[in-house]
């Protein structure tokens, strides 16, 4: 897709490679910022509640670390900074990035011709006028039994650790034992587009 050229600029609060993928398939241009919380310090009962009370933990953390000058001025480029949380649901039960081997296998070995929702939140913060937007989406995947030497080599080659609930279903090993997707593939994969293009606009 060819780079847009909107009236402001973005930073993109999050190390995730996929979002950074989605991002740059919208068209946009952006530079990355991570904000480095204690994701377990922050705990909802809802998992709605959860993606957004993290997405806007993320948007804190990091206006908190930009220099002083660069916030709340008016110059001639506003600026809105994107933050996002993913959390998985497996029969009523929130998991996050597995912590254990152990938990990498369980959580991989339950999706096994079974399903799981995903929900993501997707907050924009104006770093020029302080407004901050945000909102989540949710999508379910249907998976097909995953054979149990495909998910030894998706726990050796590690990359379950650094994903909710275990969950990366762009992955090669991943994607053929996808059956279906009832939502947004890119909500599954950490940054909703139609949310976040509304919520772009809606930050200005």
């Amino acid at each position: 897709m060819p780079t847009k050229n909107p009236p402001f600029k973005i930073i993109l609060g999050s190390s995730s490679k996929a979002r950074r993928d989605i991002l740059t398939e919208m068209g946009y241009e952006f530079t990355i910022m991570t904000a480095d919380i204690d994701e377990k310090g922050i705990r909802r009962e809802e998992p709605e509640d959860l993606v957004m009370a993290l997405a806007e933990a993320k948007a804190d953390a990091i206006v908190q670390r930009l220099p002083p000058g660069s916030r709340l001025e008016e110059d001639d480029s506003t600026t809105l900074l994107i933050t996002a949380d993913t959390v998985v649901v497996y029969r009523g039960i929130i998991r996050e990035k597995p912590t254990s081997e152990k938990e990498a296998r369980e959580f991989i070995k339950g999706y096994s011709g079974s399903h799981a929702a995903v929900v993501g939140s997707v907050v924009v913060t104006n770093l020029a006028t302080g407004k901050r937007c945000g909102g989540w989406d949710s999508a379910e995947v249907y998976f097909l039994e995953i054979p149990d030497e495909v998910i030894d080599s998706l726990i050796d080659e590690g990359i379950t650790f650094n994903v909710a609930g275990g969950l990366m279903l762009e992955h090669p090993l991943t994607l053929p034992f996808v059956d279906a997707v009832v939502g947004s593939t890119d909500t599954v994969m950490g940054l909703s587009k139609a949310l976040t293009e509304k919520l772009l606009l809606e930050a200005l």
